[in-house]
């Protein structure tokens, strides 16, 4: 009988110890799940926020081709008058035009860059939030199952 109820004790340490086990696994899956979701929606937004800079750079960049394009269309009345004049003026305008399109290039480097750089930071982020998490779940389960002095 002694040895019955000596038995049944056990049984039930052995039950409650491992459904804290799985307690203590689903909270750290819970709290790893919700980190990556995070992650996940954090780089949706960083990547509509770099989709939303470089189309106003593209939209500023055709804009600046059409109102060349169109000066330039004014000024073919002018070749016959003064071509040379003519053609260093297209030649100064062509280097200012190219000036402004490598700004919208560096400006689209460098806003992805930022861009890179928020996300590597929220995935740093979240690695520590799991990398915790883990640490937590390990030294929680290794109280539980370390023998207690009776």
């Amino acid at each position: 009988m002694a040895t019955t109820k000596k038995a049944e004790e056990s049984f039930g340490q052995f039950t409650g110890k491992g459904v804290e086990a799985l307690t203590l696994w689903a909270d750290a899956n819970q709290k790893i799940v919700r980190e990556l979701v995070d992650l996940s929606a954090s780089t949706a937004k960083e990547g509509v926020r770099l989709y939303a800079e470089l189309q106003s750079s593209a939209v500023e960049a055709m804009k600046g081709g059409q109102d060349y394009l169109l000066r330039r269309q004014a000024d073919w009345q002018e070749i016959p008058k003064d071509p040379v004049g003519w053609y260093q003026k297209n030649l100064l305008d062509g280097i200012e035009e190219a000036q402004k399109a490598f700004k919208l290039l560096e400006g689209n480097a460098q806003a992805t860059t930022r861009s890179a750089e928020r996300l590597q930071a929220s995935a740093e982020q979240a690695a520590k939030e799991i990398q915790q998490t883990f640490a937590s779940v390990g030294g929680r389960l290794k109280t539980l199952y370390t023998p207690s002095a009776n």
